[in-house]
């Protein structure tokens, strides 16, 4: 069946100052709040509006006293109002990436143990070698972060083992040692060490679901047969500190990460003496990763990896 005549348009008027007012509209639904989200003053944005509807050969929305409500022509103008202003965002970061000589994004995914530990120097000194390459970092927990690279929304990951990892090229990054912050003055600050069943009669602070570190201190807990007793749950490893600094609870940290909070908030640490307090992070790409991603993983690993997987470090 043969498609129906495309009507003719008067493209003159489809200008992206119209495009965008007219998708604000849609998802405010308000005019005086969408012409201020465009900086245009309300006569403006009104005359745009009409201009544009008698262009398309009808209204896009109803008005009335609370607003406006997009018709059946205004949903479908919304749907690909914001493909085409999406593309227009994406030319104008190709266009400054080409001012800057960027010719490359890597999107990295990294648990909070591995940012705040072990990667900004490394994203640093890589930055410098390959001004071209541009990397957007993002913060997961590590189950996330192995998610997010094998549906391809990230190109590499950086986390704690443990996630299933079958199907993805996988690297031992660095590790880690978790020890135990405490209020000042706690009771169990006495001890040079403690394992980690030593802990388990205080109330615990942790980071999310998901997180590496509160499915170890879970199954530790398990396997000693006693219960976790997790009194709150945050996002990130500051809170975690201000929580243990308010006398609300206890908690593991990795070192690195540990160690500036104790200082910063007067906390104590200790040792924990158990086996799995001792990390291993890893780097993970998809096994079709394309050459920028992986001279990115290579210059990650330690030199003695990066060596073994046939490929230098850059000079």
């Amino acid at each position: 069946m043969p498609r129906p005549e495309v009507p003719h348009y008067n493209l003159a008027r489809f200008d992206f100052v119209s495009i965008r007012l007219a998708v604000a509209c849609v998802r405010t639904g308000n005019l005086t709040e969408a012409a201020r989200e465009c900086n245009l003053v309300l006569p403006a944005a009104s005359r745009r509006l009409r201009d544009l509807e008698r262009a398309l050969g009808g209204p896009l929305f109803e008005r009335h006293s609370r607003g406006v409500t997009p018709t059946a022509l205004g949903r479908a103008f919304m749907k690909r109002g914001m493909a085409i202003l999406q593309e227009l965002d994406n030319l104008l970061i190709e266009l400054a990436d080409a001012r800057l000589g960027v010719v490359r994004h890597v999107h990295v995914c990294a648990s909070t143990a591995a940012i705040t530990q072990f990667l900004p120097p490394l994203l640093a000194e890589y930055a410098v070698l390959r001004s071209e390459v541009q990397v957007e970092l993002e913060e997961q927990v590590s189950q996330q972060v192995v998610a997010t690279v094998r549906e391809a929304r990230a190109d590499l990951g950086v986390f704690v083992a443990g996630p299933d990892v079958r199907g993805l090229d996988v690297r031992d990054f660095r590790t880690d040692e978790l020890v135990l912050i405490l209020p000042a003055g706690h009771r169990l600050a006495g001890r040079s060490a403690l394992a980690f069943v030593d802990t388990l009669d205080e109330h615990w602070i942790s980071l999310n679901a998901g997180a590496a570190m509160l499915q170890a201190q879970q199954q530790a807990a398990m396997a000693a047969g006693r219960p976790l007793k997790l009194r709150m749950q945050v996002r990130s490893f500051d809170a975690v500190g201000h929580m243990v600094a308010s006398g609300l609870g206890i908690a593991a940290l990795p070192k690195g990460a540990a160690l500036p909070i104790v200082r910063a908030m007067k906390l104590q640490w200790r040792p924990l003496s158990d086996a799995w307090a001792t990390r291993q992070l890893q780097v993970v790409i998809r096994p079709d990763a394309d050459a920028t991603v992986v001279a990115l993983r290579d210059f990650l690993l330690p030199t003695s990896q990066s060596a073994k997987s046939g490929r230098a470090r850059f000079k």
